[in-house]
This record gives structure tokens, sequence and C-alpha cells, in this order.
């Protein structure tokens, strides 16, 4: 029997290629006559565009193609389109494309940009989501009304800045804070961050004479590339070819399309020739898309005993310029919004609201980092209000199987367990409740101050209804077989994880599993996106299928040869045998091809398999309350910190992280472990150190690494646990379920709770810096 391949630590197939500097990535790429292409940016927040001068560019020596937003007639948008590639009538955020030139270098390329002129004239512009509500708001899309937007999902709202409004509505509020004992509102506040890819966006496009268009890009996803392509510019999805290559990281900012659509006019207007653009550091702060802001007002109506009753939450999203993802993540924090807590009665309106500011899009967590900023944080301080420790609050108040959540699902005995996440990160941290006022102020003379802090979570794929995934699997001449997917690994592990699951079906070994790494829409199968941290679930599926129809066609064969009835056969070590008598057997190899005799007659042909999977049983959810069926499975997970905080300086230092997941089946534990410890200190970043600043007119004025801070190899944790859970999803592959995204989430609200621990002191806006931290210090040492 070989070994089994699920669970194990399995190294990443592609590492030594990676760090060997083998693979190639779009940076890397060069084609025959191929332009470089750079773009002028609108240095104003919201301004009208009076009048833009392209010629002293166009006569520039090696310019080839100069663009301006009037001469292209294509809006884009992925649930509501609402944007242009290049702007025309007005910028409606510091930072937007207004031109773009294609030359033969991208020296002479930076230089006819500089010699473009452009005239504005300044506009009112709003940049708090919540004013951004009020009737005498600047409107930042006119004509939201006249867009196309994906009905009886999403909800815009024209003559105003809404671009979405997601409402949740289970059981009676009102009555439930009527019964409360005590009522807790509070409100909290995150900025919007920047993705930070190690690879910043790139992509070479040519639109050749014959109509044919070829891109080459750093994307999440080549069938959606093509599909929003072909939507934009009414051509056949078949007359586009979308290459991905190795791709140096996403975390979302790489879904749906950015620079692609650019790319692809300037190339024509170019008469074909293929156009390389990449964008610099500056313009992935500034022009690129980033994860959105957020403003969360929360009341939650608790019982004497410690029961939430009722909870009234706001999420105001600050989507920026455009839709974008942001609507969906809208929707997905509405239907989510409430934590994996069973509470009767809910009332969620979640706003997804234009504003002058860069535009938001998915980021890893997909809106659940920030909402449950505001819920974890609630909670701690529901429990020192009540005086009830945190850890009991939330184990009188977690889902456990029987609850209805508050779209209506049931929870079940494999859904997950979210109990016993938060059980085992409080054993691992040492959770012995809070401390007392007076063990603060003991402790706050020392100089130094410890605190721990606890947070559950939970995430589900946010996805339409429809989503699918497909694999093929073929078999080579020696009896190894490729594997086909169109889900693409930009640094998660999926393709190592999708070749164990391929030999441990085949039942044959890791280092015969070939995942052909290129992603092409002309010969790969159709997958939706990688994003959500759907795909081991989804493709996971769709490669057992394509396994199983693999194994049925060798056995099709095999029964021939062997001259057994088919349900008599088996499969091992690359064989096909006669269960009662193993001796009688033929390999993978001899199969692989089509079977031959030893007369020369030939069966069978070069083997084949191909496997889809669905996504089963969602539903849209209704408008007006959110009920119905919105994801395919629940990843429950909860954090524990441990912090030491120098009250002189206010500078936090984490000393312990614990996390545990309930993955449903491990796949490949080394991955997962990376993913933890990937999450929590990107999580970290959001909590201690990153978020944009603005000016007064939008400006912004951290848009490099010299002012915006990420951390580094320096910053993480002393030490890190990751723990699991395994409560097998039944129609998971093997049992798994996703935990991409969810080592991120409450993070932040983990790390808040902590300080509170350590200081008695609550810090509701992130991030929550040194500074921040002294202030208050120093605040609560002159009141007492």
């Amino acid at each position: 029997m070989n070994e089994s391949y699920i669970g194990k630590s399995i190294p990443r197939i592609e590492s030594v290629d990676k760090v060997t500097g083998s693979a190639r990535y779009v940076h890397d790429m060069k084609l025959p006559g191929m332009l470089y292409a750079r773009i002028l940016t609108s240095p104003h927040a919201h301004a009208k565009i009076c009048s833009i001068d392209t010629s002293r560019a166009e006569k520039l020596p090696g310019v080839k193609a100069v663009l301006t937003g009037p001469e292209l007639p294509y809006k884009l948008g992925l649930y509501l389109v609402d944007k242009d590639i290049l702007a025309k009538d007005k910028v409606r955020y510091q930072g937007e494309a207004v031109a773009a030139v294609a030359a033969v270098s991208e020296e002479i390329a930076e230089e006819a940009v500089r010699l473009i002129k452009v005239e504005y004239e300044p506009l009112p512009a709003v940049f708090d989501p919540v004013e951004a509500l009020k009737e005498d708001a600047p409107l930042v899309h006119e004509e939201l009304g006249s867009y196309s937007f994906m009905k009886g999902v999403f909800n815009p709202r024209p003559n105003t800045n809404i671009a979405n409004h997601f409402k949740l509505r289970k059981g009676d509020v009102e009555k439930g804070f009527q019964e409360s004992y005590r009522i807790f509102e509070n409100e909290f506040r995150m900025p919007q961050v920047q993705h930070v890819p190690m690879e910043t966006h790139a992509v070479i496009a040519e639109w050749l004479p014959s109509g044919r268009i070829n891109i080459y890009t750093s994307a999440q996803s080549p069938f959606t590339v093509r599909n929003l392509m072909s939507v934009a510019f009414n051509i056949p999805h078949s007359r586009i070819h979308v290459v991905i290559p190795y791709v140096g990281g996403g975390f979302g900012g790489k879904a749906g399309i950015h620079l692609e659509p650019l790319a692809a006019t300037l190339s024509r207007k170019a008469g074909g020739r293929p156009v390389k653009l990449v964008a610099t550091r500056e313009e992935e702060f500034n022009t690129i898309p980033v994860r959105q802001g957020i403003i969360a007002r929360i009341k939650t109506g608790v019982s004497a005993e410690g029961r939430i009753l009722a909870e009234d939450i706001t999420y105001y999203w600050d989507a920026g310029a455009y839709a974008d993802y942001g609507v969906n993540i809208g929707r997905a924090s509405g239907y989510s919004g409430a934590g994996p807590y069973d509470i009767d009665n809910v009332r969620i309106d979640s706003y997804t609201i234009y504003t002058n500011h860069p535009y938001g899009t998915a980021y890893r967590g997909f809106g659940h980092v920030e909402f449950f900023w505001a819920i974890e944080r609630q909670m701690d301080i529901i429990a020192h209000e009540m005086g009830i420790d945190p850890y009991e609050l939330r184990m009188k108040n977690l889902l456990k199987p029987g609850s209805i959540t508050i779209t209506g699902e049931k929870i079940r005995e494999n859904t997950g367990r979210v109990d016993k996440c938060l059980e085992m990160v409080a054993k691992e941290i040492g959770w012995k409740g809070s401390k007392t006022e007076e063990e603060r102020k003991k402790e706050f003379v020392t100089g130094r101050v410890k605190g721990k802090g606890i947070a559950v979570l939970h995430k589900a794929p946010a996805m339409p209804t429809f989503t699918s995934s497909s694999a093929i699997i073929k078999f080579n001449e020696d009896g190894s077989v490729d594997v086909l997917t169109s889900g693409t690994d930009y640094g998660q592990g999926t393709y190592t994880a999708l070749a164990q699951i391929a030999a441990e079906v085949l039942k044959m070994p890791l280092e015969k599993v070939h995942v052909v790494w290129e992603n092409d829409t002309d010969t790969g199968p159709y997958d939706w996106q990688t994003v959500a941290s759907r795909y081991t679930f989804m493709g996971g599926n769709a490669v057992i299928k394509a396994a199983r129809d693999l194994i049925e066609q060798m056995k099709k064969v095999a029964s021939a040869v062997l001259r057994a009835p088919e349900d008599e056969l088996e499969i091992d070590n690359e064989k096909v045998y006669i269960k009662h008598n193993p001796d009688e057997y033929v390999t993978y190899q001899q199969l692989a091809m089509g079977y031959v005799y030893p007369n020369g007659n030939a069966i069978g042909g070069p083997l084949i398999g191909r496997g889809s999977y669905i996504a089963q049983g969602l539903t849209n959810l209704d408008p007006e309350t959110g009920q119905g069926l919105p994801a395919i499975d629940w990843t429950y997970g909860a954090h524990g910190i441990e912090i030491e905080v120098d009250v002189r300086t206010g500078e936090i230092h984490v000393k312990k992280v614990v996390s545990a997941f309930d993955v449903g089946r491990v796949i490949n534990r080394i991955l997962c472990e990376g993913q933890i410890t990937g999450g929590v200190v990107q999580g970290l970043g959001t909590a201690l150190l990153e978020g944009y600043v603005y000016n007064k007119d939008g400006k912004l004025l951290n848009n490099s690494f010299t002012d915006y801070k990420i951390p580094t190899a320096k910053d993480i944790p002393e030490t890190l646990i990751p723990l699991f859970v395994e409560t097998p999803q039944l129609d998971g592959p093997f049992g798994a379920r996703g935990v991409a995204e969810h080592p991120m989430i409450s993070v932040p609200s983990a790390l808040g709770n902590a300080l509170y621990d350590a200081l008695g002191i609550d810090i509701k806006e992130l991030p929550i810096t040194s500074e921040q931290v002294w202030k208050k210090i120093k605040n609560k040492v002159t009141k007492t």
C-alpha cells in the first residue's frame, strides 16, 4: 500500500523554482517588439477635467501610443459597472489614471507622461463614509442610476453615495432591547490599508490586428480576467487569451481586473505591438485599489446572566471612488456580521459608500478583519462592564450544534466547533480571567505591564451561488500524471495540496504527480476565481472527481486485459489488480496511452480524467431580511495573545500568540501552519502599524515604505502556536475546509483586548500606535 499523503507536511512543490530564481513572473517576461507603458495620475481627489493636451507627448521620438479617457467608450465593473479605463469627465480620487503612454522604453514613456498637460477644476469632495450619506454631500457618481449591476444581489441607491445597502433582520430587535438588563453602544474605526504584495501588479497585453487579445498578467484568476474583458469590450470569450505564470502574492488585491484593459487598448492603438505595464510601488498605494476602511456602530442588549438578547449593527464601508469588490464585502459582512454567536434578535445594515478615496477591493478576510475588530472588542467591553470573564461570556453565547445563524442556517455536528477552538486557545495561553484594577496598579509601577486577550472568528467563502471549479488529470507516457486546474497558487501552497489529493486518490507516488503551474484559458479547465479560501474545498473536490474518472477509465480497460469484471478490480501502487488475486495486474504505465497486447492489438487510448464541482444549495438572500443560505462551509477559529507594554513609551511587544482553527481535516500541516504564521503577522500589521493617512484635500501622505510600515521578520511574536480542531466537513475533500484568510481575522481585536487587560484602557480605532497608547496612559494617570 502507498503511504497516505493527507495530513503530512509536504514541502511546497514550487519551492526550489522560487528560491533559485527559475520561476518566471510577468516582471521577467519580454516579448518581441514590446513597448513599455506609464500612466499619468490625478493630483486631485475630486475635480472636473477641463482639457487634456497630449500633443507634445505624441511628438516625442519613441512614443507609439497615447491614450486619454474620451477615446475609450468602455465601462468596467465586477458587480456594479461604474469605472472607466481612464478618467473621462472628472477624477474621483487622487492617484486615478487620466492618461497613458506606450513607448519603446520606460524612460521615454515616463518623459512623455510629464509632457501631458491637464487642466482641472477642483470639486467639493467627501472623505468620510458617514458624511457621504448626508443629503448635501457631494455625489461621487451622479450617474449611479444608469449603471448596470447584478440585480437581486446588490442594491445601489441612485442620487446618493450608496453603492450597496445590505439588510439583515432576524427576530424582534426592539423587543430584545426591552428585555435586556443592560445595553451597550460603541463605535469602532479602521482605516484603509494596502495589500503590499511582494510583486506589484504587472501585465503584458497584445491586441492583434486579427482582433485576438493575448494577456499575460499577475492576477488571481485567468477566467475572471477573460470574462470581465469580454464584457467590457463586447468581444467573444474565445478571442481573449489569458495566461497567468507565477504570481508574487495577491491577498485579494489581484482579484478582478486592474491594468489589463489599459495595456490592451494601448496595444491596439500601437498597431498590435505587445505593451508591458508594471505598477510602481507608489502606484500600488495611490492608484491600485486598497482595503476598505470601516466605521462600525454596535448596540448590544444583554441579560443579567450575560446572554446576548439583541444586537443592532451598522457598518459604514469606505468604498472609495468605485464599487469593485466593495459591494460584495458589504454583503458578506452583513450576513456574517454578528460573529459566531447565537443571537435571537439581530438587525444589521451594511452600507458600501462612495467617497473620494482610492477605491476598495478584496483583501485577505474580505471585510471580516474589519468588522471583527468591532465585534470582539465589543464583547470584551461588555464583559468588563458586567464583571463577567470574557471567556465565559463568549462560551455562553457561541454557536453550537442546533443553533440557528442570523441568516437562518442550522448549525450541525459537522459544521465546525468555535467553542473547541476557544477552549484550546484559552488553555494554551494560560487564561485565568481578566486582571483586576489593583493587579494592574501593582504591575504598573514596574514600568512594564503584561496582558492577555482572546477573540473568536468565523468566515465562509463569499461567492455567487453558481460558482464552480474543474480539473483535468492526464497520463503521461511513463505513467506519471499532469493535473490541470485554473486555480492560481500565488504563494498559499494550493498546488501542493492538490498534488497530495491527487496522489492519495490515485494511490501513486507524489513525485509522479505534476500540477501544471501556468494557468492558460486556452488549455486549462474553467474555474471561477482563487479567492474566499474556497480553492482547497472546491478545487480539491474537482481533482478528486477527475481522479475517480481516471480510475474508472483504467478499470474499464483493465477489465478487458485481465478478463475480470470492473467491480472485481482494485488499484494500488500504480497497478490495477484483481481483488482476490493481486498477482494478476496491469500497471498504470501500460494503460496510460492505451494497452498493447503481445500480438500488437491495442485497446483504450490516452487516458484523461475530468472532474467538476459546483457549490451545492446556495441561495440568494432575501433583500429585506438577508435570510437564506449564503455559504457552503464555515471555518471557525480563535486567537489568544499575550503582550507586554512599556508604560513610559506606550510600545507594545507581542510575546505570544496562540491560534486554533477548525479546518475540518488538515491536508498539509506545514502549509496550514504557514498560513497561520503569515496571517497572524499580517494581522499584527493591521493592529499596530498600517493605515492610510490623508491631508484635508484627500492626498495620501504615506504612499511608500518610508512612511507606511508593515511587519518584518523582527515583528514575528516570540512564540506563535498553531492549533487545529478537526471536525470533518462531510462534503469537503477528505473532510477539509479552507483556512487561508482566517488567521488574520480577530488578531487586532485580541490584541486590543490584551491591551485592556494590561492597562485597563479601551482603544476603538486602529492602528494601535505607541503614541496612542502613551496618550491613553497619561490621561488615565492624570485622572487617578
